[in-house]
């Protein structure tokens, strides 16, 4: 049997309804309870590739609806957010597909060169945030390179289990970038599936224009590059915003400045020192030391990493806290400190 054990706040496990599952101890972010097993990994597009998770005993894994994503721990140690590609009715796997962001943090570099079939990863819950609304008369879809991962999921969801009309606007450099063009393409004779590549040229682009000058009662959802979905939402300002959806997994660099200098943390008062190099996150340093502390972004934008700042004067970068909440709080995943040593505890 698949086994997941939660955690109590005094140190005990315990169960929760039928499905339990594996625990996963070794993992440095406590949201991450599943351990599974890479059962294959294949190329997709160029720079692009496709994983099955399934459980080491093949048992049927926690549920999930169209849009959900799931928190992986990457070989580097990083914890990335990767949407589900398979339809929900498929519980033996888990399907993600992850881009090589050669610019990028160094989670997605690490996936794709690290993470090999057999490997075992840590992996939350299927969370979702980016629901399908089951009530909607009708469906339009705009993904953008990888953002086509969640949106995958919804198309063939809906073309298996729905008579509701969708469309789906898929763009794209070209076919070699173009993830499950063909299984997209053959989605054709449920919806209106419209696979458009400019090649790198911004004089080919698609004109989304004449599909969101007027609301026509469809739930809109769109994944994809900032400039697209900055671009769909201009275009959007008249449509009523429950209608509307977006997926943002784009994460900003941490920011860093060139004077960026070696800080001390301590983990409550009398914790030990912990030496934080100008080049490290004091998220990355902790949990080089053996603290388990969740995280989700990695980049100053959900919070999840926040703890409670006891001494010293902390740097803050994200975009997340308050004014209020930053008198007392601090994200350990970008923010740094104006003084030497700070001092930190988990909040309770």
């Amino acid at each position: 049997m698949l086994v997941v054990q939660r955690r109590r706040h005094d140190g005990a496990r315990e169960e929760r309804g039928k499905i339990l599952f594996m625990k996963a101890d070794q993992a440095l972010n406590p949201e991450l309870v599943l351990s599974l097993r890479v059962d294959r990994a294949s190329r997709v597009a160029a720079d692009i590739t496709q994983f099955e998770l399934v459980a080491p005993d093949n048992a049927a894994l926690p549920a999930f609806t169209p849009g959900a994503h799931i928190l992986i721990q990457a070989p580097s140690g990083a914890t990335r957010r990767y949407s589900l590609t398979n339809p929900p009715a498929e519980r033996d796997r888990y399907v993600i597909a992850v881009k090589r962001e050669a610019g990028g943090r160094g989670g997605s570099i690490s996936m794709a060169d690290d993470v090999n079939a057999g490997d075992m990863l840590y992996v939350s819950l299927p969370r979702n945030e980016f629901e399908l609304r089951a009530n909607a008369p009708s469906f339009l879809f705009i993904a953008g390179g990888i953002g086509i991962t969640p949106i995958k999921s919804m198309v063939t969801h809906l073309a298996s289990s729905s008579d509701k009309p969708f469309k789906l606007v898929y763009l794209s450099r070209d076919a070699a970038c173009t993830a499950y063009l063909d299984q997209l393409t053959a989605l054709q004779h449920r919806g209106s599936v419209v696979i458009h590549h400019d090649y790198g040229d911004p004089e080919q682009s698609f004109d989304l224009w004449p599909l969101l000058e007027k609301h026509k009662g469809a739930h809109l959802y769109c994944c994809g590059p900032t400039g697209l979905m900055d671009a769909v939402r201009d275009m959007t300002g008249h449509w009523p915003a429950s209608a509307v959806h977006f997926e943002d997994f784009a994460t900003r660099q941490a920011p860093r400045t060139l004077d960026d200098k070696p800080l001390v943390v301590r983990v409550g008062a009398d914790g030990p020192p912990i030496e934080i190099a100008a080049g490290m996150s004091i998220l990355e340093g902790l949990r080089a030391h053996g603290y388990r502390i969740r995280s989700s972004c990695e980049s100053g934008t959900c919070g999840s990493c926040r703890m409670r700042v006891l001494a010293g004067e902390a740097d803050h970068r994200d975009l997340v806290l308050s004014d209020s909440e930053r008198e007392s709080e601090i994200t350990v995943c970008v923010s740094r400190a104006h003084s030497a040593e700070l001092v930190v505890d988990f909040v309770s």
